[in-house]
């Protein structure tokens, strides 16, 4: 009978393997190559890139392609505290915003690990500024910060671990271990899809073996304006995670004060 080690390794296998199948090439001209990955985005297309040899070095960039589409959406990102934001949650991938695109530069050393987050940058920022309703007030993160902050939760934003894969993952907020808690690990969800809580679950997956015995992961899942899919929640609970179901914060309160 296998382990449980062994189990998450054929889990973590069967996602490597699924990564590469389902990522395709097609070459543009004689210097871009566009990357169509298996990742969706709200509109559920598939997440692509490009890249450009220059010299011994590659330019990776979404061509504009996520802050292009928040815009048509009626997302403002020009208030100081969303520039602030997004400046935040592209650094914490080691990428840039340069004009409309999200890039970035690789060796053929760091090749894999800077294709891996300029991709989850994508994800992250695609999730973070989506609203499906235009000029809205505060983003999802917003709120949550607010409501930590009004609840006197200690926390430490925009936390990055390292896996076992030695890929880096960023999720928002930490809460240091208590007397009564273990290490609590939060990930906003703006949009709970199928695409995103894939992602997450393999993140943590990779993750928590390097975290401290019994750290926990809660992703805050934004049901404000649409019904949680019943997979959703399968797949946190098929895991043995629990969710923080934003319409029902407050009962979660003890937990993240403690």
């Amino acid at each position: 009978m296998a382990t449980v080690k062994e189990e998450v390794e054929k889990l973590m296998l069967g996602y490597y393997s699924w990564l590469k199948e389902e990522t395709t090439f097609k070459e543009i001209d004689n210097y871009w190559v566009e990357v169509t990955t298996p990742f969706l985005d709200s509109h559920n297309d598939y997440l692509q890139i490009y890249v450009k040899k220059e010299g011994d070095k590659y330019k990776i960039t979404d061509d504009g392609y996520i802050i292009d589409d928040l815009k048509s959406m009626g997302v403002s990102l020009e208030t100081k505290n969303r520039k602030k934001l997004m400046e935040a949650t592209l650094n914490g991938f080691g990428v840039q915003n340069i004009g409309r695109e999200i890039t970035v530069v690789a060796t053929n050393e760091n090749f894999p690990q800077k294709k891996h987050d300029i991709i989850q940058a994508m994800i992250s920022v695609n999730d973070l500024f989506y609203t499906s309703t235009q000029n809205i007030t505060n983003l999802f993160i917003e709120e949550i910060v607010m409501w930590l902050d009004q609840s006197d939760v200690r926390y430490v934003p925009n936390i990055h671990f390292t896996g076992k894969s030695k890929y880096s993952y960023r999720f928002d907020f930490a809460i240091p271990k208590s007397k009564k808690y273990p290490e609590r690990i939060l990930k906003a969800v703006n949009n709970p899809s199928k695409d995103l809580i894939k992602s997450l679950l393999f993140e943590w997956e990779d993750t928590k073996e390097t975290r401290p015995t019994g750290s926990k992961l809660y992703p805050i899942l934004n049901d404000m304006d649409i019904k949680i899919p019943a997979p959703t929640l399968e797949a946190l609970e098929s895991y043995e995670i629990e969710p923080i179901i934003w319409s029902k914060k407050g009962e979660y309160i003890e937990m993240l004060t403690a």
